[in-house]
């Protein structure tokens, strides 16, 4: 075995790992609720290459095997890439002053309160709307059997308890998606839309803006901007990847 085989071998046994520690944090957190699978999936795939690259069991592969599994494996990397490139694009998009609307996409509720990821959202929403006090702020999202609240009702509370008047707070309480977030809260803008060309900020964290803004945009010939909330650090690996699936999933509807 040659030291550049070696190295290769390690540096896929050094990801193998690295996918398992990361999917045990984000099971233990619940970040994604069963996300924390697709790090499981992740180790298992650098664990077949370790495999494959040692005693020559790459090369046993017939040949036309091979250039499929590589052509398939590179397709994947190149897509997975330009998709990555597209989230980052609107990673910090800070919207437009004197929004009419805002509309703040739903995450999931606990017992104590808006979910962390929630928050964050809902706390880039409180500073838009103190700086800007003519705006109004539609949050949205159903409730679904792990919640206790809607995600629309509880992230309005959440608003109303940091101090912004009631009636600047709209509750959607029917989507379970994002498609359905934007949809459903379009639908409570209604006719203002046709009397005059609306300028609306979708506030969501800073990797799902860009799906957020290209399905509004797909949705309405109003005028949109991202407006991005913070994530933590550790948690951006896992949430650019199911992104990734996001957009895999919504591309037709996006574009």
């Amino acid at each position: 075995m040659t030291k550049k085989n070696t190295f290769i071998r390690i540096i896929f046994l050094t990801l193998t790992a690295i996918c398992l520690i990361y999917s045990v944090s984000i099971y233990l957190v619940a970040s994604g609720t069963f996300s924390f699978v697709i790090w499981l999936v992740g180790a298992a795939f650098f664990a077949l290459l370790w495999f494959l690259s040692g005693k020559e069991r790459w090369n046993k592969i017939p040949k036309a095997l091979r250039i499929i599994m590589t052509s398939v494996i590179a397709i994947g990397a190149v897509v997975f890439i330009v998709c990555e490139g597209m989230i980052l694009s609107h990673f910090n998009d800070k919207g437009e002053e004197n929004l009419d609307y805002i509309i703040v996409l739903g995450a999931q509720m606990r017992d104590f309160g808006p979910s962390i990821i929630f928050k964050y959202r809902l706390d880039a929403a409180r500073d838009y709307l103190e700086k800007n006090p003519n705006t109004i702020c539609i949050v949205s999202g159903a409730q679904a059997a792990n919640e206790p609240v809607s995600e629309g009702e509880g992230g309005r509370d959440y608003l109303i308890s940091l101090g912004i008047p009631e009636n600047r707070v709209i509750a959607e309480t029917k989507a379970v998606d994002t498609t359905e977030n934007i949809a459903y809260s379009l639908e409570l803008i209604g006719d203002e839309a046709l009397e005059k060309n609306l300028k609306i900020g979708i506030v969501t964290n800073n990797f799902h803006v860009f799906r957020g803004v290209q399905l509004a945009k797909s949705m309405s010939d109003e005028a949109i901007c991202g407006i991005a909330a913070y994530t933590r650090p550790w948690y951006l690996p896992n949430n650019m990847v199911r992104e990734y699936f996001g957009i895999i999933r919504d591309f037709r509807i996006m574009f």
